[in-house]
């Protein structure tokens, strides 16, 4: 954990210490103030607007390290629901529990990314959303949002950002520009990548001139047998935690999501993120609501919450990707001056608009989809 983590933690710990002597003090029980405090100290808004509904819990389904647990806990207590809480760690791991029914896909809430987003909707396992039960959608940004196109009508957007390459570069003597610097046999055994075939195989497809969304076969072999050169440059796939490795010193370089690279730096100053000359992979996440959620009505209740500004601003300290809610931005920037000036200063996490037009964005292929998987089993065999 970084300084200012610590600091802005040990805050909160401190807060809270002092909210459960000032209701002992006043002879009141804890669960009886207004307040409602999570374990570590943060005080939860109230939800504004406050959604009714009958259910008394929400079942969420969601990526690893991506959804703060006091935003978690904070639901809990202003609601008083329970919140059931499953994590997936590949895009694939969330179509393949979706897509066996109801006795196994208990969710009310789930976070799908970019091309899986249309693959639910075309296979119809997302809701269609009411906009009108969608207040807080004011506060995002109309610019950024408009990436997600007509996916808005069934999902709400999440957080956003680029797949590039981080490196330390106090140990990696010759920095990489391109995905193509990355087969150098001097980063054998020195990589860590996101488990996600997709990404992977589409930096492959960029070193080779080709689409990242392509369905000929022919070009597919050859990023097949590139990536097969790239394996032993390879160390661990980690979709979990690939800063990790990269924090602990296991491995000096990433190809991973930029709220890691961000995060892996705030640790380690001497990590870098390099925007590949080929252009970054770009993701949209997003929140939707499966077409058999039990409890689809405190649904929006979540989304609502999720969009406050005093709400969603923990994502900048906790899990900082590219934020498309502008309220958030500007509530870290009235209270939180420092948490919103390291965002805003670093083009990692705040990331520059000629970069997303370079970009490229993976999209749904319908049965192409299986080729990818093919490969994705051959080259990790």
């Amino acid at each position: 954990m970084n300084i200012q983590h610590k600091i802005y933690h040990l805050g909160r710990l401190i807060l809270s210490a002092f909210l459960l002597f000032a209701v002992a003090a006043c002879g009141t029980k804890p669960q009886e103030s207004a307040a409602h405090v999570t374990s570590t100290g943060f005080v939860c808004p109230e939800p504004s607007p406050r959604v009714e509904f009958e259910s008394k819990e929400i079942n969420i389904f969601t990526w690893t390290e991506y959804v703060p647990a006091d935003i978690i806990d904070c639901f809990g207590l202003v609601y008083g629901v329970d919140v059931n809480v499953d994590y997936f760690s590949s895009n694939e791991e969330l179509y393949t529990k979706m897509s066996f029914g109801e006795s196994v896909n208990p969710y009310d809430v789930v976070h799908p990314s970019d091309y899986m987003i249309d693959v639910l909707i075309r296979e119809g396992l997302l809701q269609k959303l009411d906009s009108g039960k969608l207040e807080n959608m004011k506060n995002l940004d109309g610019g950024l949002i408009s990436a997600y196109g007509s996916t808005l009508d069934f999902i709400v957007p999440y957080q956003m950002g680029t797949q590039a390459i981080v490196y330390n570069s106090e140990t990696v003597t010759n920095p990489p520009t391109s995905w193509a610097d990355l087969w150098s046999p001097e980063y054998k055994g020195r990589i860590v990548a996101v488990d996600d075939n997709r990404v992977v195989i589409g930096m492959a497809l960029l070193t080779l001139g080709y689409d990242v969304n392509t369905t000929d076969e022919a070009q597919l072999e050859e990023a097949k047998q590139k990536l097969i050169e790239l394996m032993p440059n390879i160390r661990v796939f980690d979709s979990d935690s690939p800063k990790t490795p990269l924090v602990a010193g296991d491995v000096d370089l990433g190809i991973v999501w930029n709220g890691e690279a961000f995060l892996a730096k705030q640790e380690n100053a001497a990590f870098e993120y390099a925007f590949p000359k080929e252009g970054s992979i770009i993701f949209f996440d997003g929140m939707g609501i499966p077409t058999n959620a039990p409890h689809p009505d405190i649904s929006y209740a979540w989304f609502n919450y999720m969009m406050q500004g005093d709400v969603f601003w923990l994502t900048l300290v906790d899990y900082p990707y590219t934020i498309p809610n502008q309220a958030a931005l500007d509530f870290a920037k009235a209270n939180h001056a420092e948490v919103y000036e390291a965002y805003m200063a670093s083009p990692i996490t705040n990331t520059p608009a000629d970069i997303f037009a370079q970009g490229h964005k993976v999209e749904d292929l319908g049965n192409a989809l299986s080729l990818y998987d093919q490969i994705w089993t051959e080259i990790k065999e």
